[in-house]
């Protein structure tokens, strides 16, 4: 069995990405689980004064517990002014801790996303890319997906009715297991 831990960069409950996120858990091949990490919007910012034994909060220890536990990750997330959102950005400064032992360190990971620019996020997967390859990830950057213009595109269609998502998608998960078992 193989276990992947879904983080998705949008604390919307209705947004376009954690819409992906759930297409993802559907799509789960057999063997595999994916769970969607609920807890990001729990986390303080980081701050290296609280980050101390005894002073943790249990939203940080859930998160550091789960990305340890999980085999993969998959972080599904817009591009907010043109980066990445500060959930995110906050959760993986989190995980990069203690510094040379995060809770990253070595896990395959893939970044996909979708935007509402005609670009569906890449600089935002890009900047993640590199923020989560710096906290010790083994960041697959050859598989990767954006999905362009989501508002328009998800206006009356949900991610797992798109063909072209679930077939992106699938190929996403495949990649990512492949190199969760080559690991």
């Amino acid at each position: 069995m193989t276990d992947v831990l879904v983080l998705v960069g949008s604390l919307r409950a209705a947004s376009t990405n954690r819409q992906i996120a759930e297409t993802a858990v559907a799509l789960a091949p057999e063997g595999v689980t994916l769970t969607i990490h609920e807890g990001l919007a729990d986390l303080p910012f980081y701050n290296e004064d609280v980050d101390v034994e005894g002073s943790v909060p249990q939203a940080v220890t859930d998160l550091r517990a789960a990305l340890t536990a999980a085999d993969a990750v998959l972080v599904v997330t817009p591009e907010h002014n043109g980066t990445v959102p500060a959930v995110l950005k906050n959760a993986i400064d989190w995980a990069s801790r203690p510094y040379g032992a995060g809770s990253l360190n070595g896990t395959p990971l893939v970044v996909v996303g979708s935007a509402f620019g005609q670009y569906g996020g890449v600089w935002a997967q890009d900047d993640a890319r590199k923020a989560l390859g710096i906290a010790g990830a083994n960041v697959l950057s050859d598989v990767t997906f954006a999905i362009p213009g989501s508002v328009v595109r998800f206006a009356e269609l949900h991610p797992k009715d798109d063909a072209e998502v679930v077939e992106k998608l699938t190929a996403v998960l495949e990649g990512l297991v492949a190199a969760t078992r080559a690991a």
